[in-house]
C-alpha cells in the first residue's frame, strides 16, 4: 500500500548504488514474503548482498498506541523468532510490511531484545505515530527497557537541533533516515547518515549505534525541518497554520472549515524542550541539510516535476561517472560540465542559501532558491562530506 510496485530488492539495489549508499534497511522483515526474497540473497555477518548493495534486516511495526518503532535484527532465525513472538499479538503479519501488534513499547522492547535485536522509535517527533505525539519521554513509553534504547529516528519534519533541545535524547544516536517509497532517486534514501565502522556486517551497525569501539554516526544528512508536512501546527483539511496558543483557544478546531488543528513538531519539540537552544553533546555529529538532486534541477530549471525529460538528462549527466551523494556534496563543481543553474542551486544547498516555506498538516512544505543570482550570501554555511 503506498508503495510503487517497482520497490522490489534488485530495483532498491541499483537504486542505492546510483545514490551512493552502501547500506539499506530492507524494512518488513517480519512478513513471509519479503523475508523469503531476502533469504535467495548471499548472507555475510548479518548483512545481505546484491551487486554492490548490502542490506540489514529492518521493519518497522505499530503498538497498541499506534506508535511506530524502528527495529533492525541480526539474522533471519532471529527474525524468524520475532514473528513467531509477535503471531499471537498481531492479525497482519502475513498482509502489512508494518504490522500491528496488540503490545505497547515496552512489551515489544521485551520480544526484540531477546532476539537480540536494536530497537528505537521510528520518526520520533511526527504527530500521528510518532513516541513523542504520545509519551512525553522515551521512559513513559518503554519503562524499565529506555535505557536499553540507543537511537531515534529523527523523521523528515525535525533535525538535531530540534532534538537536541530535549535532554534525555543526549545519550541517544540520531538517525536521519526517511522511509522509500519507490525505488527513485528523489525517494530511495532523501535522508541518510555516514558512518565510521570497520567492515560491512550487523555487528559494526550495532556497535556503530552504541558509539562503541570507536564506531559511530559522522553525520547525519536530511531535509530542512520546516519542510516537513507536519512541522507546524496547522488544519489537516486546508492546512491554515496556526499558533500553539491558537489552536488551544479554537479547541483543536479550524474556524474556516471545521477541519483538525493537528499540532506540529516545532511546537511539540517547544512543549518538551528542556534548553532554549540546542545543547549538542560532543559525540553529536553536524547535521547537512540538502534535497534530492533532481529536485533541486528541477528548481533551477523551473520545471515542476523530477520526471521532466529535461530534468532526467541533466541528473544522468551528473551521475553518468559519480554516484548522486558525491555530486551533491563531495564533487568539485567546477569540474561538473552542466547548465550553470543547476551548479547554482547545488552551492545555495550546500551554503544553505535557500528559502523554506514551512510544511504543516499533512502538507509538505516548499523550498525555494534565492531570487537573484549573485546576492551576497548572508547565511551560515554548511559544511561538505569532505569535512568529516
Amino acid at each position: 500500500m503506498a508503495v510503487s510496485s517497482d520497490m522490489l530488492l534488485p530495483e532498491i539495489a541499483k537504486g542505492a548504488a546510483r545514490k551512493g549508499v552502501k547500506i539499506v534497511a530492507t524494512g518488513d522483515c517480519l512478513h513471509p514474503q519479503w523475508l523469503d526474497a531476502i533469504r535467495r540473497l548471499p548472507e555475510s555477518d548479518g548483512v545481505y548482498l546484491l551487486d554492490d548493495t548490502h542490506f540489514v534486516l529492518s521493519v518497522e511495526v505499530e503498538d497498541v498506541r499506534r506508535v511506530h518503532h524502528l527495529i533492525f535484527l541480526p539474522d533471519i532465525s532471529k527474525a524468524e523468532q520475532l514473528q513467531e513472538g509477535f503471531a499471537a499479538y498481531s492479525t497482519n503479519l502475513s498482509a502489512d510490511g508494518r504490522p500491528r501488534l496488540h503490545l505497547n513499547g515496552s512489551e515489544i522492547a521485551d520480544l526484540v531484545f531477546e532476539a537480540d535485536g536494536l530497537m528505537g522509535p521510528a520518526h520520533a517527533f511526527t504527530p500521528w505515530t510518532g513516541l513523542y505525539a504520545y509519551y512525553n519521554s522515551l521512559a513513559e513509553c518503554y519503562q524499565e527497557k529506555a535505557d536499553r534504547v540507543s537511537f531515534i529516528e529523527l523523521g523528515l519534519s525535525a533535525d538535531t537541533d530540534y532534538a537536541d533541545r530535549i535532554a534525555e535524547l543526549s545519550t541517544r544516536t540520531f538517525l536521519s533516515n526517511s522511509d522509500a517509497h519507490s525505488p527513485r532517486s528523489n525517494k530511495l534514501a532523501r535522508e541518510f547518515n555516514r558512518m565510521q565502522l570497520q567492515d560491512f556486517s550487523f555487528k559494526e551497525i550495532s556497535l556503530a549505534l552504541r558509539r562503541e569501539g570507536g564506531r559511530s554516526t559522522l553525520l547525519n544528512v536530511g531535509f530542512f525541518p520546516a519542510e516537513g508536512k507536519y512541522n507546524r501546527t496547522a488544519c489537516t483539511r486546508c492546512y491554515r497554520q496556526y499558533s500553539l496558543s491558537e489552536k488551544d483557544d479554537l479547541m483543536g478546531r479550524c474556524p474556516d472549515c471545521g477541519g483538525m488543528i493537528k499540532l506540529g513538531v516545532m511546537d511539540r519539540v517547544n512543549l518538551l524542550a528542556d534548553y532554549e537552544t540546542p545543547l549538542h553533546p560532543t559525540h553529536r555529529p553536524p547535521y547537512m541539510h540538502i534535497i534530492p538532486l533532481a529536485e533541486i534541477i528541477a528548481l533551477a530549471l523551473g520545471y515542476k516535476s523530477v520526471t521532466a525529460a529535461a530534468v532526467q538528462m541533466c541528473w544522468s549527466e551528473l551521475t553518468s561517472h559519480r554516484t548522486e551523494i558525491e555530486v551533491l556534496v563531495e564533487a568539485d563543481l567546477s569540474e561538473l560540465s552542466v547548465d550553470p543553474r543547476v551548479l547554482e542551486a547545488i552551492q545555495n544547498f550546500r551554503s544553505g542559501r535557500v528559502d523554506v516555506i514551512a510544511g504543516g498538516g499533512g502538507r509538505y512544505g516548499e523550498v525555494k532558491l534565492p531570487e537573484l543570482a549573485g546576492d551576497e550570501d548572508t547565511r551560515g554555511g554548511q559544511r561538505s562530506l569532505f569535512d568529516f
